[in-house]
């Protein structure tokens, strides 16, 4: 056939490579599949339709014996068992079997007849005295078995017909014993006589309760009695439901309880310790539940609840009252009485902190403000994925910060440190597997109870009531030095993984002992070496250190969404590895850091102590660029860095600063003409017009002399640097009454300088700018700051042992007071302190109504801190806020925390040593015919080794504008030190001449002395003229 142009009739390709065929066999395949899973669906429905219809037969024909045996149990005993004599009781009599077989909660008949037998029952056994009789009857043997079987069915009649008509009884629940004419109190009744303990059926009958879930019913009543609560019109008494509660719960504590094991879902634990407030509502319970081996039952039993069914706890009250909490709650409500216990075992706190570990840590963290103004931190744990998602009702967050109470953490310690030794004996030796155990429990549950309540109340009653840490240092030491770290048990794995073993331990540690730090006196401390011995501290700065490089260097960085936990499905947090050692991280390095300060006022170890081995050039290129770990190190642990890498990092930040400001511009408007003789005034004004911007930028200073003429001298950075030596030296002069001096000659801010300046604190704010511009511009000045204050440019609050650099007497009467063995009260001392200023004495209260309280045994310590607290920061803490906004409106905080206050005090004044002729020597350029042998510059370097400290500063002040050598040596003088030969011949004109200078180059002109006694001569004379930059 020819072709006829439609392409439509094109042969069709198929591209993927397959027939026609092939495509009608997948269909065919496919179509087949479906057909066979409709077969299969349809089978499935046949099948399940046949056996409902099976069920509903058999319930029919059920419900129809039902009314059989209920219609001949009405003609033989009665509607109202009115036929029933004690008889009937016995195990020949079919009045029990009937009964329980066809009795039905929805039957209100059924109701009536089972309250009547009940009411018959208690009346018999009252008359006879004997139930075992009442009901094994004259059988001899007696069958057990049978009368077993009818009594435990009987007994669970009882508790179904309580239950489902617990909403017409909601106003009978609480009624007591005395109560009997109430249908539920006789149903109680009962239940209380079937259920003795002494009665041989009874185990079989508490069993078979259990397994028909009896907890799940009671606690549906028992929710009703919480609904009707304002009903209950015997509050106070021992209701009958709580009696029979009590008799079930303490059953597994005899003795001969032969009860199979409750699945823990519907144990006690998980059914009725997870209503709010059980206790509350049940007092008499509570006290059964906290005797003997009760406790310890009930406290296995949830661990394995806890542990293995958290996500099945109820969760049928309210958001507000997740089933979790409510059972950490009732938990800890009685903790504190069971630990209490003469026979409270190991075991048993070892379970109770393992279960309460679990619940604390699934729950969202509990602040100790209220919560409209609590603030969480970036790192809390929290529940879900954001914050608040879970709100704890008030009274339930108040319940379970018993587990911060102080008797419960003693207790708790007590019993899980008890028999471990708090002392060293060898280092060889390795912690067995109780004491790995006891520390494992007790740093889970401090752990995470450190993330989820306030423990500011608490941390003193760790330090010093308990033997933590002795026993935790003991145990750290000896693993470090056996570099063995057991691992956690395994109830406890989760929260770590396979971490290091240390971080648990170090996570618990580092809090409590750095508060044990803060209370301390510096006699303790260094004299008698407590709490731990300066030997055992030199240790411990070594693991901590070792530590923190490990999780701050060595380890994986945290992945950014770390720091918060993530919950599964139970409400409980899967804690990533990264987010605990982001917490033992951030307490380790406060640790370290506070021993360094104490390492500070007195050494008792070398600063490198504190040094990590790997920080090389490599580290140092890296700190400096933002984003990565060597900078996170520099801001959160800068000890581990040496301080002279610290130095340099911090002199690179400063230059790249001024360069992006244009500080080596050659214009600049900021130009100052400053009297000499009004330096403060017109540096005052003249820099409080400046912006923030103009300050970091170049400022050129021309000086006018006393008689009105400017002095000669362009600035090129000399002068200006002459200008901070001279303005710093007036303002903070001690005569000016802005500053004190302490007994060590050292500068903190005037409490009394608004008695003497009317603008004093507008004045501070300046001195912070002029002391930031000096070390902005790298310019040394000579400015000796109090230690105490220094540490207020750090943003850090002051305490008792900072006392001494403020004043030093003071410090020791307090000292004096802390370890006053007499009646304190006899001191006559009250909270109130003097202020003498300028002759002028005023008293001020340290507490409202501090003049009526009396210092005694009780309250000294307080006393002392708050003495303490007056003076180093109440006193000067308007003066201390503006200085520090002046201060950082040119230096950042994150620069001046790379620093200690000892380090701070070095990068403000510069070394104290005299100047280092050699550094400056090995520094030095040459100009104009002179070289480093030439026999003038031989001379030059002669006559300044010999001259004294004061001399060596006024001859760098002359070449340089400043007193002060560079912090890190003249290597780092910009630019370097240079002598230029001042005449081209050695006439007597040019050796009479005096030597110049030019601050701006650092730069000395120097004539060709002929001897050394010249050189010497005319060098003291130029540098002692005090001629401004007329020398220049």
């Amino acid at each position: 056939m020819f072709f006829p142009g439609d392409p439509s009739i094109r042969k069709r390709v198929d591209l993927g490579g397959r027939s026609s065929k092939e495509r009608d066999r997948q269909k065919l395949l496919e179509q087949t599949r479906l057909e066979r899973n409709r077969r299969l669906w349809l089978r499935r429905q046949n099948s399940a339709a046949l056996k409902i219809q099976k069920y509903f037969r058999g319930r029919k024909v059920v419900e129809a014996e039902h009314a059989k045996f209920r219609e001949h149990f009405y003609q033989t005993y009665g509607k109202h068992c009115q036929n029933v004599d004690r008889h009937c009781f016995g195990p020949d009599s079919e009045f029990l079997r009937q009964l329980i077989f066809f009795f039905d909660a929805r039957n209100l008949n059924d109701f009536s007849v089972l309250v009547e037998t009940c009411r018959l029952l208690l009346n018999f056994v009252r008359d006879c005295g004997d139930a075992v009789g009442l009901f094994e009857g004259m059988d001899d043997p007696p069958n057990h078995s049978l009368v077993a079987y009818r009594l435990k069915r009987f007994s669970f009649a009882c508790i179904q017909a309580i239950h489902h008509n617990r909403n017409q009884l909601k106003d009978q629940l609480l009624m007591t014993l005395e109560e009997s004419s109430a249908s539920t109190t006789i149903l109680l009744q009962a239940l209380l006589l079937l259920l003795d303990p002494k009665l041989p059926w009874a185990c079989k009958a508490v069993g078979f309760l259990m397994q028909r879930n009896v907890f799940s019913l009671f606690r549906e009543v028992i929710l009703t009695v919480k609904e009707n609560i304002n009903a209950r019109g015997s509050f106070g008494k021992i209701s009958a439901l709580e009696r029979v509660l009590a008799l079930v719960i303490s059953h597994v504590g005899q003795s001969q309880c032969i009860c199979l094991n409750v699945d823990p879902q519907w144990s006690f634990s998980s059914q009725i310790l997870t209503i709010p407030f059980i206790w509350k509502l049940f007092p008499y319970l509570k006290e059964v539940f906290s005797s003997g081996s009760l406790t310890l039952y009930y406290t296995n039993q949830m661990t394995l609840c806890v542990q293995n069914h958290a996500n099945l706890l109820p969760t049928d009250v309210s958001n507000e009252f997740p089933g979790y909490a409510c059972l950490l709650g009732n938990i800890l409500e009685t903790a504190c009485a069971a630990l209490s216990q003469p026979d409270c075992s190991f075991e048993m706190a070892s379970d109770l902190a393992a279960v309460t570990t679990f619940l604390l840590d699934a729950l969202p963290p509990i602040k100790s403000s209220s919560r409209e103004s609590s603030v969480v931190a970036e790192d809390d744990m929290i529940i879900g994925d954001e914050i608040g998602e879970l709100v704890l009702d008030s009274n339930l967050e108040q319940q379970i910060t018993n587990a911060i109470d102080s008797r419960f953490l003693l207790h708790l310690t007590n019993v899980l440190f008890g028999g471990i030794s708090s002392i060293c004996g060898s280092h060889n030796e390795v912690p067995d597997d109780k004491e790995v155990a006891a520390v494992a429990a007790a740093c889970s549950f401090l752990h995470v109870t450190f993330s989820t309540l306030p423990i500011e109340r608490i941390m003193t009653v760790l330090a010093y009531r308990t033997e933590l840490v002795p026993v935790l240092w003991n145990f750290i030491k000896r693993c470090h030095h056996n570099q063995k770290w057991s691992p956690l048990p395994e109830r406890f794995s989760y929260l770590l993984g396979d971490a290091p073993g240390w971080l648990l331990p170090l996570s618990v540690f580092c809090p409590v002992y750095k508060h044990m730090l803060m209370i301390v006196d510096n006699e303790e401390f260094y004299e008698q070496e407590k709490p731990l011995s300066l030997k055992d501290v030199r240790c411990l700065i070594v693991i901590l250190r070792q530590a923190l490089w490990q999780l701050l260097w060595v380890f994986p960085p945290a992945h950014p969404s770390s720091g918060k936990s993530v919950s599964n499905s139970s409400g409980h947090k899967r804690h990533p590895v990264e987010a605990i050692q982001k917490r033992v991280g951030t307490v380790v390095s406060e640790l370290l850091s506070q021993l360094q300060d104490w390492n500070n006022r007195r050494q008792f170890t070398p600063p490198s102590d504190f040094h990590a081995d790997g920080v090389n050039d490599y580290f140092i290129s890296q700190a400096v660029m933002e984003g990565t770990k060597a900078h996170d190190i520099l801001k959160q642990a800068p000890f581990l860095i040496p301080f002279t890498s610290r130095v340099k990092i911090f002199t690179s930040q400063l230059a790249s600063v001024r360069q992006r400001q244009g500080a080596h511009a050659v214009f600049t408007r900021n130009r100052f003409r400053i009297r000499r003789d009004h330096i403060l005034e017109d540096a005052y004004n003249q820099m409080s017009a400046l912006s923030e911007e103009d300050l970091k930028g170049l400022i050129r200073v021309t000086f006018v002399n006393e008689f009105g003429v400017e002095e000669a001298g362009i600035d090129g950075g000399g002068i200006f640097k002459d200008f901070m030596e001279n303005i710093t030296r007036a303002a903070f002069d001690v005569q000016y009454g802005l500053f004190k001096e302490t007994a060590d000659h050292l500068l903190y801010p005037n409490p009394g300088s608004g008695m003497i300046h009317e603008q004093h604190l507008q004045f501070f704010h300046f001195l912070g700018t002029l002391l930031a511009k000096a070390m902005f511009e790298g310019i040394l000045v000579d400015i000796p700051f109090a230690t105490f204050f220094l540490s207020k440019l750090k943003h850090k609050y002051n305490y008792l042992n900072d006392l001494p650099s403020l004043d030093p007497e003071l410090y020791r009467h307090l000292i004096f007071l802390k370890h006053f063995k007499g009646d304190i009260s006899e001191l006559e001392l009250y909270f109130v302190i003097v202020n003498n200023e300028y002759g002028e004495q005023t008293e001020e209260e340290l507490l409202p109504g501090g003049k009526n309280i009396r210092v005694t045994y009780e309250n000294v310590i307080t006393f002392i801190h708050l003495v303490s607290n007056h003076r180093l920061n109440f006193q000067i803490r308007q003066q201390s806020s503006h200085f520090l906004r002046g201060f950082q409106q040119l230096m950042q905080k994150d620069w001046i925390d790379m620093f200690n206050e000892h380090e701070l005090q070095i990068l403000i004044l510069g070394s104290l040593d005299s100047l280092d002729v050699d550094d400056l020597r090995c520094n030095t350029n040459y100009a104009g015919g002179y070289h480093s042998d030439h026999y003038v510059i031989d001379m030059l370097w002669e006559v300044l080794k010999s001259f004294s400290l004061e001399n060596q500063k006024k001859f760098l002040k002359f070449v340089t504008g400043c007193s002060r050598g560079p912090l890190l040596g003249f290597k780092y003088l910009e630019p370097l030190f240079c002598i230029q030969r001042a005449a081209g011949s050695a006439s007597e004109e040019t050796l009479d001449r005096l030597p110049t200078s030019a601050t701006c180059m650092n730069l000395l002109k120097l004539p060709p002395y002929r001897s050394k006694e010249q050189l010497e001569a005319k060098l003291m004379y130029a540098i002692n003229a005090d001629a401004g930059f007329d020398l220049s």
